[in-house]
């Protein structure tokens, strides 16, 4: 048996910020699956584990095994969790030794009594489709040129169609339900694209939804406009949003406007917080890092947050925010990058671990997660990388 293992960057910048040294590439959300979901569908087998030299400690529910990059023996095939595939069950010629895309390696095949020790460009390769992974906003542009089609896929499954009580714009078959529960009331507009329940999905009355949209296992639609967006599973969503990526167990159950951005595990807004996704300009947004800023090349971008980040009622971002690791957004004036584990939007005052582990011990089981000793290691390792 051949096995997976994904490449997290070797050295990731500040473009994979708030994630850089709190969570693998390869567990980012890009379209309605993760990165390393869409390679074990497209190669026919389950991650090993992610070498990730930011984050060799890496867990969290539901997350592959993870650990620092080394050499691995064959059979194996390496992929990196820069690039996000197109596709499932991929037949391999026997003398392939790479994939590309684009001209660029994207895995490595490396057969049985042979050793791979690293990235190269050596043996015959075979071009995949997919798409290109620069940084965290990179999800956002994977998300509006994947999302359409990774919803058609659930289409040829038998579902429970539309309940009686609904109102559906566009064509009702477009609309697939495994399991969700919808209130009378909801609007379904499929003109652009489908919609996906999951098993355990609560819609409820006054939601209207506009595809695509994929909501994974477990995800309660609570109310107000939700547009083109992927929900991981335990997800909580109310208000106005639009063009956005919750990786999962993420919480927004309140008003306030939330566009083209990015939520990691167990994130908490506010209520009323909200998020501008357009400069007044109307120009290229750049991210405001430590080490200077950094184009995106996207006109849209709200804000990025990282696992465990939360904002205060009332939270108001500007476009292009960053909000790292376990940061408690508290006040009005925000700035566009806020350090991991700030306790009130500043590097003032900081989060200690103590306080840090106790508060994901109260939030976790809330979404029937626990919190075992190798989550407890692993977000203790990352307060110890992160915090100043």
């Amino acid at each position: 048996m051949t096995d997976l293992y994904l490449l997290d960057p070797l050295d990731p910048g500040s473009e994979w910020e708030p994630f850089r040294g709190a969570r693998p590439v390869a567990e980012l959300r890009a379209g309605a699956w993760r990165v390393r979901e869409r390679w074990a569908m497209l190669l026919g087998r389950e991650v090993t584990a992610v070498l990730a030299s930011h984050c060799p400690d890496f867990a969290d529910v539901d997350a592959a095994p993870c650990r620092a990059p080394a050499p691995v023996d064959g059979p194996v095939i390496v992929a990196a969790s820069w690039f996000a595939p197109i596709g499932a069950g991929l037949e391999l010629p026997t003398d392939v030794r790479r994939l590309t895309a684009a001209g660029e390696t994207v895995a490595w095949i490396v057969p049985a009594g042979q050793r791979w020790n690293g990235p190269d460009r050596a043996g015959p390769d075979l071009a995949i489709e997919g798409v290109a992974l620069r940084g965290t906003y990179d999800l956002l542009g994977a998300l509006e040129q994947l999302l359409a089609d990774d919803c058609a896929t659930f289409l040829a499954e038998p579902s429970d169609g539309v309940p009686a009580g609904s109102i559906v714009l566009g064509k009702p078959g477009l609309v697939a339900s495994f399991g969700a529960v919808i209130e009378p009331g909801v609007v379904f507009d499929t003109r652009k694209g489908a919609i996906i329940l999951s098993a355990g999905c609560l819609v409820r009355s006054g939601t209207r939804l506009e595809g695509p949209i994929f909501a994974a296992p477990d995800t309660w639609l609570l109310g107000g406009a939700i547009r083109h967006s992927a929900f991981g599973p335990s997800t909580r969503v109310h208000g106005e949003v639009s063009t956005s990526v919750f990786l999962g167990f993420a919480n927004k159950s309140h008003d306030g406007f939330l566009g083209h951005s990015v939520l990691g595990h167990w994130v908490n807004l506010g209520a009323g917080t909200i998020t501008s996704n357009l400069k007044n300009t109307y120009g290229e947004v750049r991210l405001d890092m430590p080490t200077g800023r950094l184009p995106t090349g996207r006109t849209n971008l709200g804000s990025l947050f990282g696992d465990h980040a939360k904002t205060a009622i009332g939270t108001m971002l500007s476009t292009g925010t960053v909000v790292g690791t376990g940061a408690n957004v508290v006040g009005t004036a925000v700035p566009r990058y806020v350090v991991p584990f700030a306790w009130g939007a500043t590097a003032g005052e900081q989060l200690e671990q103590e306080d840090f582990l106790k508060i994901a011990g109260r939030v976790m089981p809330r979404r029937h997660a626990a919190v075992t000793p190798a989550i407890a290691a692993s977000l203790a390792a990352t307060h110890q990388r992160l915090a100043r």
